[in-house]
């Protein structure tokens, strides 16, 4: 490897992020609860959808977790609790 090569690999970044992992989706109170937790470094990120009929919000949080089954139901989770906490007011 040149020199030239070693000091761009050290200072370039790879920016593209990592695609979500679609896990199974939940019903909830008329809601589909989609999980698809993200990779961030070794750890997952907090993210997935939430539907109604023909409406969507994407659903993504600052939280990472270790595991992405721990992710996913942590995504469950706080999303059923925004869902009884704003219900269809969530698409608005």
């Amino acid at each position: 490897m040149s020199l030239f090569s070693s000091l761009k690999s050290m200072f370039s970044t790879d920016t593209t992020p990592a695609a979500p992992s679609v896990m199974e989706s939940e019903e909830y109170r008329g809601f589909t609860i989609t999980p698809a937790p993200m990779p961030d470094g070794s750890q997952f990120r907090v993210n997935g959808t939430i539907n109604k009929e023909q409406q969507s919000h994407a659903f993504i949080r600052a939280d990472v977790l270790a595991t992405k089954d721990e992710c996913a139901q942590e995504m469950l989770r706080k999303a059923r609790l925004m869902i009884d906490q704003v219900g269809d007011s969530l698409f608005k």
